[in-house]
């Protein structure tokens, strides 16, 4: 589970931008590089090459 905290303080590496949080699927998801960074046993990985590339009707960006 993300700390509230957390998840008010971490920005997007690439653009500085807003990051939500997708419970099901385990990732924090910058929509404006769509962009969705991996969390693994609880803890954020922000590293844009452990970041997965959406594509622009990946419905992880609707959310």
């Amino acid at each position: 589970m993300m700390d509230t905290r957390l998840l008010e303080i971490l920005a997007c590496p690439v653009c500085k931008g807003t990051l939500r949080f997708q419970r099901d699927a385990q990732v924090l998801v910058c929509r404006m590089d769509r962009l969705a960074y991996p969390i693994r046993d609880g803890v954020p990985v922000m590293l844009e090459e452990e970041a997965r590339q959406l594509a622009a009707d990946d419905p992880l960006l609707d959310r």
